[in-house]
């Protein structure tokens, strides 16, 4: 029988598929193999087998591959087995495994454990499951970089001068009559200031790669009829929401998602805001104003032919808006240069495009990002928070009038820092990020 440590999962999605891969990671796995398929598999070898139960009838057949510890994802034995796909062939190699004692897998297990025999660091673990998650191709690319351990590198140059300055700091502590405190902590600050201009950069970056990672949302909000809906058609490039001359026609809210710059950018349609609702429109009014307040963007819409707009302070204090102008077409050069003359203003016409190119850059602008430069990892809200509390160490460390302060300010960052990789990192929080992973892997 398998040890207890053994586990199996489905690796490949389940459903109706020509391959399905089933992976096993624990020790002692070449003699699973041999209770499995009657034959010791060689290291990294394909090797056509059948897969038999515990009384030795063949279930199915596929290929069979073992990468011995340390050589692995894990940094235990692992196989992989290739079976047939669907449901019931997978499920019966699936069964006949855990007769064999091994027991199925907790979400983000083999990662976990990748991690903790040390095949990766926190942050490179964690870029696994953005890569699986990733909606477009930049953040595909940037997951990847951090996978690569890109992010990574960076994090450990930052430790190692933290370190060397806390050396030097301390050695000046203990052995004073070696050197003025003066001299040791102008040469302390000689070293941060280029530290926190490091940390500035990353922490930007890692708001963009937040961003990629995330996507943004933005909120079309404002009046009936104004063409809400018929502007979320448009930049979605379908027929998403019903577009009439009737008001109150969109009662609940509508997404939909696009891509910009390899942005990924939700759009959500909402009903228009108006007195004198009935009380199925005041639900979705309501709806609107939660969206709003929600938003990363708001993109408050008005009409040419519409009389009475929408005045701005309904709007969530704190929330970016952009007032867009919809029917341009049927603006005079007079009304359209007269709405331009306002600050973060545009003019578009949902009906023949006009204007639609300008809005989009616009509104890549209000969310903070850049076409074409893309950020050089994927940020996790754990990561920001680990950088802004190194910052401001630092910044402490640089204003400190002592070497005992400026030494424990690096203490603290470096610490901070350490959460970045998982150097020191609680139990609690491993099981929390591991557990949004999916189940094989």
């Amino acid at each position: 029988m398998a040890p207890a440590n053994v586990i199996v999962a489905l690796a490949t999605a389940p459903g109706r598929a020509g391959v399905a891969v089933l992976r096993l990671s624990g020790q002692g796995l070449a003699q699973f193999a041999r209770q499995l398929t009657g034959i010791t598999p060689e290291p990294r070898h394909a090797h056509l087998v059948g897969f038999r139960d515990l009384m030795g009838a063949v279930l199915d057949r596929g290929l069979l591959l073992w990468f011995p510890a340390p050589a692995s994802y894990t940094g235990e034995d692992v196989l992989e087995l290739h079976t047939h796909g669907g449901d019931v062939l997978p499920r019966r190699v699936m069964q006949a495994c855990l007769a064999l004692g091994a027991r199925p897998a907790q979400p983000g297990e083999f990662t976990r454990r990748a991690f903790e025999h040390g095949k990766l660091d926190l942050a490179q673990a964690e870029a696994v499951a953005d890569l699986i998650d990733a909606t477009s191709e930049a953040a595909a690319r940037g997951a990847l970089r951090s996978l690569s351990g890109d992010f990574s590198k960076q994090i450990n140059g930052l430790q190692e001068t933290l370190i060397t300055v806390r050396v030097q700091l301390e050695g000046a502590i203990d052995f004073p009559e070696e050197e003025l405190p003066v001299a040791a902590l102008a040469r302390a600050q000689a070293w941060l200031t280029p530290v926190l201009g490091t940390l500035q950069r990353l922490l930007a970056e890692g708001l963009r790669g937040q961003a990629l990672r995330m996507g943004r949302q933005v909120v079309l909000f404002g009046a009936p009829n104004v063409g809400k809906s018929s502007l979320l058609n448009r930049l979605a490039g379908e027929a998403l929401a019903i577009v009439s001359d009737e008001a109150g026609t969109t009662r609940d809210a509508i997404r939909s998602h696009l891509e910009l710059a390899g942005l990924r950018v939700e759009l959500v349609d909402t009903a228009g805001v108006r007195e004198g609702a009935q009380a199925v429109e005041k639900l979705g009014i309501a709806r609107a104003h939660e969206a709003a307040s929600q938003a990363d963007l708001v993109l408050w819409l008005q009409a040419f032919d519409q009389v009475d707009g929408l005045a701005i302070p309904v709007l969530p204090v704190g929330v970016p808006v952009l007032e867009v102008w919809n029917k341009g077409d049927l603006a005079t050069p007079t009304q359209s240069a007269q709405v331009l003359k306002r600050a973060n203003t545009c003019v578009v016409s949902a009906q023949t495009g006009a204007g639609i190119a300008d809005l989009e850059q616009r509104i890549l602008a209000a969310l903070g990002w850049s076409a074409g430069v893309e950020p050089g990892f994927l940020a996790r809200t754990r990561h920001l928070d680990a950088l802004r509390l190194t910052l401001r160490h630092v910044e402490q460390a640089l204003q400190a009038p002592a070497e005992e302060l400026v030494a424990e300010e690096l203490r603290l960052a470096q610490r901070a820092l350490d959460l970045v990789l998982g150097d020191f990192v609680a139990d609690d929080l491993l099981g929390e990020i591991f557990s949004r992973f999916c189940i094989g892997k």
